[in-house]
């Protein structure tokens, strides 16, 4: 750990790391604005896809099984470790910033890099999914990859914009989207209950046991459902915006609880109204409002999705901008990606970031489906786009598993630092970090050797994401090498 300095009284924290500029720059130059709710609907947006649902219902009832499987062994210990070393490490940064502290700053660099390129990827993702909804709402709309690429350009530049004016103003947007979001969640939800009064039985049969079991038929939703859950510390990228530090711990338990509900009902009312059936399709929650409550109904749910997807994107965008913005301060990166504008948000960061989505988005929807025919041009961007997120899917889950080794390291390099803000008992975290890492190793086995889309078979499709991954993992190693020496240059010129 890196040598620290005086800690004051009333911090109640571990001391600042006199290493670590940005845990001083940020308190001092952004403003303490983020409260319980604010932190609670980001982490809700940061994790929450409408999408999970839907991906879970494939497995019938035992969709439930695994959520509550996945709950119990991955997201729970991940959320105990993120408050465990959120509460010690209430710096900006998170990922990067505690594991600077227990495994020095190639490390830092490398598990920040692993946090943050995902957002960029999943970002464009999101845009999609919102033109995938365009397209079930309007038939014919969009119907090419170009056209599909432009109109997630097009998201993805309004979102940027949006994302660098003044925070409080698009904090508050998203939590007015997150209440949408919420409601077509009812929606979806209340049409179950409807479905099941007007005297319609359930789609699946909840009563067979053998439904509920996990098998080799199912096994490839524990990488799906652990994926639909993974991200527990981005939020924790703006720690040092906070109101609190009380805020650290409460909205992880509000979001936590609030997610686990979302998606257990409205798994449970796909499964109910649609069966497997609606398994695969982005568009199944507004189907099963349609079907119930009528089609007026349907595009009220539809329009409070959407509103979710674009809250999501603009979530991402000053979440993981945080994390080239600390880099940037500790001298990692180069200094205009941390600067900030008149309303002291890292705006070069943010449209960075943009811009990186852009050209991902560019590339596989408009020039790469040039190189065939025309009627495999659709085709092949289904295939390319689905390679590249289960990639950067695994690159996410390794970020992931610095969670749980960075508190491993903690309890057992710096256990009097840990005793003085120890929230839960040993057992507990070497429980869950124990579970934790079985999880992550879980999920990224699984997540390479199931393939995603019925166009690439599991033999093809381990080594088209795993040759990816390494590739997206080295990019990561030679950066770190590059950025740790930049530091090491910055530090001796300075002497």
């Amino acid at each position: 750990m890196a040598s620290f300095e005086k800690a004051s009284h009333e911090q109640g924290v571990l001391p600042v790391d006199s290493g670590l500029i940005s845990e001083t720059y940020v308190p001092r130059t952004m403003p303490r604005i983020l409260n319980t709710w604010d932190m609670t609907t980001t982490f809700i947006v940061s994790i929450y896809l409408a999408t999970g649902a839907t991906t879970a219902a494939s497995a019938g009832p035992a969709a439930l099984t695994y959520l509550l499987l996945v709950g119990t062994t991955y997201f729970f210990p991940s959320l105990i470790v993120t408050m465990q070393l959120g509460v010690m490490f209430p710096f900006e940064g998170a990922l990067y910033n505690w594991t600077h502290k227990m495994l020095g700053g190639y490390w830092a660099f490398f598990s920040g890099f692993c946090a943050w390129f995902p957002g960029v990827v999943v970002s464009a993702s999101v845009a999609d999914l919102f033109v995938n909804y365009l397209q079930a709402m309007y038939r014919g709309w969009l119907a090419t990859p170009w056209q599909m690429g432009f109109a997630i350009c097009l998201i993805l530049t309004l979102a940027g914009l949006i994302s660098i004016q003044r925070f409080r103003t698009v904090q508050n947007l998203i939590n007015i989207m997150i209440g949408l979001m919420f409601l077509g969640s009812l929606l979806v939800s209340f049409s179950a209950l409807v479905w099941l009064a007007k005297g319609h039985h359930a789609a699946v049969n909840f009563g067979d046991q053998h439904a509920w079991r996990i098998t080799p038929g199912n096994l490839s939703l524990f990488g799906l459902i652990s994926l639909a859950y993974i991200g527990s510390e981005g939020p924790l990228n703006m720690a040092g915006e906070v109101t609190g530090r009380h805020v650290i711990k409460r909205h992880l338990v509000w979001g936590a609880a609030l997610i686990c509900v979302t998606y257990a009902l409205t798994t449970l009312s796909v499964l109910i109204v649609q069966g497997p059936a609606g398994a695969g399709d982005p568009f199944a929650l507004v189907t099963t409002v349609s079907m119930v409550l009528g089609k007026p109904l349907g595009y009220v749910a539809a329009t409070c999705f959407l509103a979710s997807f674009c809250a999501t994107i603009l979530a991402y965008n000053y979440i993981y901008a945080r994390l080239l913005l600390v880099g940037s301060l500790d001298r990692h990166l180069p200094k205009a990606l941390g600067k900030l504008n008149r309303q002291n948000v890292p705006a070069n960061a943010i449209l960075f970031q943009t811009a990186l989505s852009i050209f991902f988005t560019v590339i596989i929807f408009i020039l790469a489906p040039l190189t065939l025919p025309y009627q495999d041009q659709m085709n092949f961007s289904i295939i390319v786009y689905n390679i590249s997120q289960a990639a950067a899917s695994l690159v996410w889950a390794v970020s992931a598993a610095f969670l749980f080794i960075n508190l491993a390291v903690c309890v057992l390099h710096h256990p009097r630092d840990l005793q003085r803000h120890r929230i839960f008992p040993l057992p507990v975290l070497w429980m869950c970090i124990l579970l934790g890492l079985l999880s992550s190793v879980l999920a990224i086995v699984d997540t390479l050797f199931f393939s995603w889309i019925k166009q690439v078979s599991d033999g093809q499709w381990w080594y088209l994401v795993g040759s990816l991954t390494v590739i997206f993992l080295i990019v990561a190693g030679i950066g770190s090498l590059i950025a740790n020496s930049e530091a090491y240059w910055q530090d001796f010129k300075e002497r």
